[in-house]
């Protein structure tokens, strides 16, 4: 395998633990050793490893039907519980990936208005799809004008044509967007943000522009899509509930999968009926041959059962325990560093400056220490946090386990502590 892994986010130096189980909070690696684990698979494990309920709804199901060539109604019933979550879903459909989930939401937008660009926020993670890679993490070389993005290539050798439809937007600059917005609107399919960047230590968006973006398409007839793979993760009526702006279409996976890969796509009956193929061939073709498998929807039923509005309100009190404790920490060792994010997500980054949208990110973080001396000890102790500085919560977590990991961040940053010192 090229690198030794399938997944380029789960390596670091000299080499990646090596996973053989999982329990609740923690992780065992191959060696035997146990970790606290705050990764969670990325924010996909909110329940954490092997929850009981979850793999008892998956054995039992693996029993009975593991993949079939017809419907189920357990898709049926996953359905309902996102619809009924999200007021602005009326239809939904599953795929396989948060990537996937995005992908069918654009050509949605695309088959629904018959044009061909999209825009998004310069700096944001929508997956693998070429266009929602798009400036993605340009490097400051490539930026081109603040208030006028270049669209810039993730992965060498994109097309550039492709490049031509996208619409990079600077993230809470409501004048700038909008005017890059109308200048494109007779082309413009879609309009396609994450409320919560991941990308940008879960930075927000700020009202004021989701409120922008929501009028500009209610004007232009661009579909409002919100990515809310990560930022469902938000509350029980995901971030849009939080922020209270209702896309046209919302993407979602992690989450909503029970542990298992799950993408789903949905939002307004008349943008989804592109999808339709009762009277022949639709307008977005839409197959695969795992899409809503039924391990998948047994166990992302569990998932959301789970997933219950104490539940959320758990998560998010403990996320904020994270914060505080680490932002007390930094404000009293002399080290520089913040802790961002919101509800049960948090990103560290060693630095004190503060940042609203990617180019203030990138100031902020190329100025930082690195994370990778940090992470590393933190390893060395048993707990785990994406190499990025990123920790995420899950539902068996306690007070006692955010002590833990706050006590570890500190002792592994009392060698900085000392240089600061001296």
């Amino acid at each position: 395998m090229p690198g030794g892994n399938s997944r380029n986010t789960v390596f670091f130096p000299p080499y990646p633990v090596y996973a053989v189980s999982g329990e609740g909070v923690t992780i065992t690696d191959a060696d035997g050793r146990t970790y606290l684990d705050f990764i969670n698979n990325a924010s996909a494990g909110v329940h954490g490893h092997s929850h009981p309920e979850i793999v008892e709804a998956i054995r039992i199901q693996a029993g009975r039907l593991t993949g079939v060539g017809l419907p189920t109604e357990l898709e049926v019933q996953l359905a309902e519980m996102l619809v009924e979550r999200l007021p602005s879903i009326e239809q939904v459909r599953f795929c396989n990936s948060g990537s996937e989930a995005v992908m069918f939401a654009l050509k949605a937008a695309r088959a629904y208005t018959g044009r061909p660009k999209i825009a998004k926020v310069e700096g944001a993670y929508h997956g693998a799809y070429d266009p929602a890679e798009a400036s993605m993490a340009p490097r400051p070389e490539d930026w081109g004008p603040a208030t006028r993005p270049t669209a810039v290539a993730h992965s060498v050798g994109a097309p550039a044509g492709m490049l031509a439809d996208v619409v990079v937007l600077p993230f809470n600059d409501v004048e700038a967007s909008l005017a890059l917005l109308e200048e494109a609107s007779a082309d413009l399919a879609a309009v396609l943000i994450d409320p919560v960047v991941s990308r940008m230590s879960f930075c927000q968006a700020d009202p004021a522009y989701l409120a922008m973006l929501r009028a500009f398409c209610d004007r232009s007839g661009a579909v409002l899509v919100f990515d809310e793979v990560f930022s469902f993760r938000c509350g029980y009526h995901g971030a849009q509930g939080a922020f209270g702006v209702l896309p046209d279409l919302t993407c979602l996976g992690k989450v909503i999968g029970g542990g298992l890969p799950v993408g789903a796509f949905g939002g307004r009956a008349e943008v989804m009926s592109v999808f339709d193929h009762r009277a022949g061939r639709p307008k977005a073709p839409h197959g695969g041959t795992f899409n809503a498998n039924p391990l998948t929807m047994a166990a992302g039923i569990k998932s959301l059962q789970l997933l219950t509005p104490q539940a959320y309100a758990e998560l998010a009190r403990l996320g904020e325990r994270v914060r505080d404790g680490m932002n007390a920490f930094f404000a009293t060792s002399g080290i520089e560093g913040r802790a961002h994010g919101y509800s049960s997500m948090t990103s560290v980054v060693l630095s004190s400056k503060r940042f609203r949208n990617y180019r203030e990110f990138v100031a902020a973080t190329r100025s930082a220490a690195s994370m990778g001396p940090v992470h590393r000890r933190l390893v060395d102790a048993g707990v785990l946090i994406l190499a990025s500085g990123g920790v995420m919560i899950s539902t068996p977590m306690t007070d006692a386990h955010i002590d833990r990991l706050l006590e570890a961040f500190a002792e592994a940053l009392q060698p900085r502590q000392s240089q600061t010192a001296g």
